[in-house]
């Protein structure tokens, strides 16, 4: 027992070590998560949340979306981001089956009562004016879709987003991927004077070869005043705090955001699909759960 003393101190000594560069980093940085051993003994299961709010989606096979929690945006605008996709409201789009929320992304030509004609499919949920809230822990549990031009995401935006306007309103990406990179996930903050190339960002890659289409995977932040963990897993791997923001910048994360689902497709961002692109591409979410601080 005494000789393996020296390997325990060695051992806490990079637990500490790596906790304090993990949470200190700031911008844009890559993440491939270690050991089961390190990862438990620097994040060990979160122990002081309590449920605030959730769907499982338990409902009937082939029912729609909540409606008391979700809201469906419509429209083939792009959305800011070039996207190539029509957002429609139709059971093709986005319906619950086996315990699941599925997001559909199809390619077909579809025309919408604006007039807009699109050759791809989708949905995008909101729970705008049902939930909000300010600070918490908010996770999902999805399986992503593969394939290039595929970019579904987990994210969050204030509330106040019809009276100030983006990006004043604050916006947190819980996660966000894009086909061309099957083993990534990112986690972002955008905010006036801090969107696009001056956000903050971070990349979360799974080690040794699994891609995100696989299987399930757990997203995860935990939000509290001044400061916003990211986590894949329920690994670490960003801490963001205002210290870190451009100078005279405001940092914007102290109101209720609300929640929104989507796959979008093409885009900026990820580019269109290519002749490798298979659909229809399906994002699949098992849970949504947001929690208060326990007192």
């Amino acid at each position: 027992m005494k000789t393996l003393v020296p390997r325990v101190i060695a051992l806490l000594a990079l637990v500490l070590m790596s906790s304090w560069m993990v949470s200190l980093l700031p911008g844009a940085r890559t993440v491939t998560r270690g050991s089961e051993l390190l990862r438990s003994a620097l994040h060990p299961p979160p122990k002081r949340w309590k449920l605030a709010w959730s769907d499982e989606f338990d409902d009937a096979n082939g029912s729609r979306p909540n409606p008391s929690k979700w809201k469906f945006e419509v429209g083939g605008n792009g959305w800011g981001n070039h996207e190539l996709e029509y957002y429609t409201d139709r059971a093709e789009n986005s319906r619950v089956d086996q315990g699941k929320l599925i997001i559909e992304a199809r390619r077909e030509d579809y025309t919408g009562k604006d007039g807009v004609t699109r050759q791809y499919t989708s949905a995008r949920l909101i729970t705008h004016g049902s939930f909000s809230q300010a600070y918490g822990r908010f996770t999902a549990r999805i399986k992503l879709p593969r394939g290039q031009g595929t970019w579904p995401a987990f994210w969050l935006l204030g509330d106040d987003i019809e009276k100030v306007s983006w990006p004043a309103c604050g916006e947190i990406d819980i996660m966000e991927y894009i086909g061309k990179e099957p083993a990534s996930v990112h986690g972002s903050m955008h905010g006036p004077g801090y969107s696009g190339e001056l956000d903050f960002t971070s990349t979360y890659k799974l080690p040794g070869g699994p891609k995100f289409s696989d299987d399930f995977h757990v997203f995860a932040i935990e939000w509290e005043p001044k400061v916003v963990r990211f986590y894949t897993d329920e690994y670490l791997y960003a801490t963001f705090v205002p210290a870190q923001l451009p100078s005279g910048k405001k940092w914007v994360f102290d109101h209720p955001f609300f929640i929104i689902l989507n796959l979008a497709v093409g885009g900026d961002w990820p580019g269109p699909p290519d002749s490798t692109t298979e659909f229809p591409q399906q994002m699949l979410v098992d849970y949504v759960r947001v929690y208060n601080e326990a007192p």
